[in-house]
């Protein structure tokens, strides 16, 4: 039987990649963004699997899970929460807990942190059909202050790793692991200007690549982790222990 998996935040970097390391091992991928789908992308069903979709609004969100049940069979084996945002000041300017507007303080939350809630939440019954796993993408920002994620991202994603640990003792009684993955600095075509002065600090001296996140989050919903729920893995070369 073909596996699903939904993942938001599908259209570009460690989404993009996501979706390229699922495909390959032959698991049917339905995708949400707020982009449309592209059709230059190369997997199989791309298309008629995208559900265009704006996280910031929570109307849209739960009013799209029961889009996304139509588009299952009853089981959902995989629920990755990639998508997240960052809003920046003139220029690209961090923007720090006292400056940050309160509107945009709402929009990051909703769609960093609530969103994911929203639809493991609304699917749970396709989740426990599938004994499937859940994946929060959360960030080395939120454990340290960083020179370019804001304070609205930085708690956002701090506020989803221990939503992680909630999730995991909730869910764990159906059978349903949940995990998150903090990636630091990865190669995207978003990478904030001065990069290269944390990367050259890095224990492993080097920036890492979307597909290597792929892979560790193939392999939390893969069978190779069938204990492991309630974890955050740490993809960063070794910021985290800087």
């Amino acid at each position: 039987m073909q596996k699903n998996l939904l993942l938001t935040g599908a259209s570009r970097g460690i989404g993009h990649a996501t979706v390229k390391r699922f495909a390959e091992e032959g698991w049917r991928v339905l995708t949400c963004s707020r982009q449309p789908f592209d059709t230059s992308c190369p997997w199989p069903g791309g298309e008629e699997n995208h559900i265009q979709l704006d996280l910031s609004e929570p109307i849209s969100t739960i009013e799209a899970v029961e889009v996304i049940k139509d588009r299952l069979d009853g089981r959902l084996d995989a629920l990755v929460n990639n998508a997240g945002i960052s809003p920046k000041g003139v220029d690209g300017a961090r923007l720090n807990a006292i400056d940050t507007d309160l509107t945009d303080w709402g929009k990051v939350f909703h769609v960093n942190f609530f969103a994911p809630i929203v639809l493991a939440r609304g699917l749970r019954h396709e989740l426990e059909k599938a004994q499937g796993a859940i994946v929060n993408v959360t960030s080395i920002a939120g454990s340290r202050i960083h020179p370019f994620a804001g304070a609205a991202y930085a708690t956002s994603k701090a506020a989803l790793a221990a939503l992680t640990r909630e999730m995991a003792h909730d869910f764990g009684p159906l059978g349903v692991r949940v995990n998150a993955i903090a990636p630091g600095e990865i190669e995207t075509s978003i990478l904030s200007p001065g990069t290269d002065r944390i990367v050259e600090k890095l224990p492993m001296r080097r920036i890492g690549q979307t597909s290597e996140v792929a892979d560790v989050i193939y392999f939390l919903c893969s069978d190779q982790s069938s204990y492991v729920t309630g974890t955050e893995i740490e993809i960063n070369g070794g910021q985290h222990i800087q």
